[in-house]
């Protein structure tokens, strides 16, 4: 498989925040970025802050970078806060180590294609709906 569409990308956000919906959580955000961090497609729902783009981003962004899901990335951050906090400042504040994006990875091979965040609701929540839109859209996720 080649790199990440936007049809792709908002095949993911469509399964996302339709599995959002199912299940009643809050208004979400939903990002989408390819394997060198760069937006394929955001979304932000009716009733969502204004802020839940730039968290759910942060999310991914994290993800993506180091190729591990935010929530692994969080527990790393955990154990080692003096660390992240000086990464957060060389990522000019794009690193977000929190639950809620996972990595898009390809079928096949399983190459990182880019990493999908969300917020809105908690931790466990945004990273539900992410999974389920990256499986949904026919790839596969840690």
């Amino acid at each position: 498989m080649s790199d990440l569409t936007l049809a792709d990308a908002n095949a993911i956000v469509t399964a996302a925040l339709r599995r959002s919906a199912e299940v009643g959580y809050p208004p979400m955000a939903v990002v989408v970025v390819d394997r060198a961090g760069d937006i394929k497609v955001a979304q932000r729902e009716d009733g969502a802050s204004m802020f839940r783009v730039d968290v759910a981003l942060g999310k991914a962004w994290g993800a993506v970078a180091f190729g591990i899901s935010s929530r692994a990335l969080a527990e790393r951050a955990e154990s080692n806060p003096n660390f992240f906090l000086s990464l957060s400042a060389t990522s000019q504040g794009r690193l977000l180590p929190q639950p809620g994006a996972v990595l898009i990875r390809d079928g096949v091979g399983g190459r990182i294609l880019g990493a999908v965040g969300a917020s809105g609701g908690r931790g466990d929540e945004d990273e539900e709906i992410c999974a389920r839109g990256v499986t949904e859209a026919g790839f596969s996720v840690d």
